[in-house]
């Protein structure tokens, strides 16, 4: 690892909020969801939506929508900047060069790091590499950092990653169903860790 990853490297690369040493990592699918792999079976091959069943085209027929995954994220990220006011941040806004520190180790750090971390996963996001990416983490921190993470997962998406990491290291995860419910719930998610915080419940980082 040729470049370190801290807190101070961080909170240095994001712009200013009220809560600068609150880090709030988010993760989810900065693809759009992948329709050939899911109809596929994880093979890729080509599929018309036109060749598709009437509901599952007019699911897929707007390009836009489900183009949306990484949109979704950067709009969170800035109603939790606003309110709380905590510095949540993407992975691409450190920007550390994957020719530094590969992207599984940044993942990790960055969750290190971080005050919280959510995996965030709506119903068209490609969410495959985010599974992978998170069980990673938890491999790696569940035991020091496992009160700090959280699974919101849109109502129509069901992951036997999820289910299995439920058991596995009692992690909390929680379901929306629309991007309002979503930043509420990960604005009492981030308000119950900085109450823990100042509780002495959690240690605090400096």
């Amino acid at each position: 690892m040729t470049v370190e990853i801290t807190r101070d490297l961080i909170a240095d690369r994001l712009g200013d909020v009220a809560y600068d040493r609150f880090l709030f990592y988010l993760m989810g699918p900065y693809k759009s969801f992948n329709l050939n792999y899911v109809l596929g079976e994880g093979e890729q091959r080509e599929i018309d939506v036109a060749d598709l069943p009437g509901p599952l085209r007019r699911l897929f027929r707007n390009k836009d929508e489900i183009d949306a995954a990484k949109a979704l994220l950067r709009r969170v990220q800035g109603a939790l900047r606003v309110r709380p006011g905590v510095n949540a941040f993407l992975a691409l806004d450190v920007d550390v060069s994957t020719e530094d520190v590969d992207a599984a180790t940044q993942s990790i750090e960055y969750a290190r790091c971080s005050n919280a971390t959510a995996f965030v996963l709506p119903f068209l996001g490609h969410n495959f590499g985010v599974g992978e990416e998170a069980g990673s983490i938890l491999e790696a921190l569940s035991e020091t950092h496992g009160d700090r993470f959280c699974f919101v997962h849109e109502d129509d998406v069901t992951s036997a990653m999820i289910r299995s990491a439920r058991v596995r290291w009692d992690l909390r995860v929680e379901t929306y169903g629309s991007e309002s419910e979503l930043v509420s719930k990960l604005r009492v998610f981030a308000a119950g860790i900085m109450h823990r915080e100042r509780r002495g419940d959690l240690d605090r980082l400096a």
